[in-house]
């Protein structure tokens, strides 16, 4: 008779506890604003407001694989989730959950904030190409370029770039112009090397950049640093027509002084001959 007595007061005991829990939880604020950021598969969770007087904790919840946490009890408004979405043609969504405690979370779940859902394979931005050399020799332009890293590394220790995920999916696309000029052509190809043929009297500047034909969203990546070739690169093409006109108009002021100042020394000698030929008065 008293085990059955104490073992309902434990239950009842465990009821009101259950109750201040969801009651505390009920009241705490959730998540807003939660956004993905995602660059060559290094993705951060962001969300706000900074929290005052409780904590976060983010859950991964994929299709088809296990809910992982990550960020656990933090004060901060951001969580790095790359290792969660090691499946990268899996489709995910965060949830944020507001709690003030670790013992909380056993007896109901905490509010939260739902994200969007996102797929790295199809979202993720493609980050900048790395131009390794260019060439430019007769009438042919030569460019070797270096894939983006991830994030994610082959058991051996390095680290896999976007092509080893996205194989043939990836290609490049090259822009390039007449140095001098804002009419660009554009060049793809599914490899590391540009070779395009060019008016080998004309320099030309150029930017490469990732993109993923059969995506639908963040279909081109973002654009490579601007470089421009230097063969047979002159003053002119360097300076621009204007500095020569500064230089003639300052040549041709040189020389119309040293003109006249010239006259101006000649009239003096002959006035001064003039004067010493005369006789002399009162002589």
């Amino acid at each position: 008779m008293l085990r059955a007595h104490a073992g309902s007061r434990a239950l009842l005991l465990g009821a009101l506890l259950w109750r201040l829990a969801a009651a505390g939880n009920s009241e705490l604020p959730t998540a807003v604003n939660v956004t993905w950021s995602s660059i060559n598969f290094k993705t951060i969770l962001q969300w706000q407001p900074k929290p005052s007087g409780y904590f976060y904790t983010v859950e991964i919840h994929g299709q088809t694989s296990d809910t992982q946490k990550k960020c656990i009890l933090t004060t901060e408004t951001e969580c790095d989730v790359t290792d969660a979405l090691r499946n990268v043609k899996e489709t995910y969504t965060a949830h944020i959950l507001s709690v003030q405690s670790a013992g909380m979370d056993n007896f109901e779940e905490p509010p939260f904030a739902s994200s969007e859902k996102f797929t790295p394979y199809n979202q993720t931005i493609l980050g900048k190409p790395e131009i390794q050399n260019y060439t430019q020799k007769d009438s042919k332009l030569n460019i070797v370029f270096q894939d983006p890293l991830t994030p994610y590394m082959f058991p051996n220790g390095s680290f896999q770039s976007i092509r080893d995920i996205f194989k043939h999916d990836l290609e490049y696309k090259l822009y390039y112009w007449k140095d001098q000029s804002s009419g660009k052509k554009e060049a793809t190809t599914k490899s590391n090397t540009f070779e395009i043929s060019v008016d080998n009297t004309n320099n030309y500047c150029f930017y490469i950049e990732a993109t993923i034909p059969s995506r639908r969203e963040n279909r081109t990546g973002q654009e490579s640093m601007v470089f421009c070739t230097s063969v047979g690169r002159t003053i002119l093409d360097e300076y621009g027509a204007e500095v020569f006109i500064i230089i003639a108009v300052i040549a041709i002021a040189v020389i119309t002084l040293a003109i006249v100042l010239s006259v101006i020394l000649c009239k003096r000698k002959k006035a001064k001959a003039a004067r010493e030929k005369e006789p002399l008065n009162g002589i």
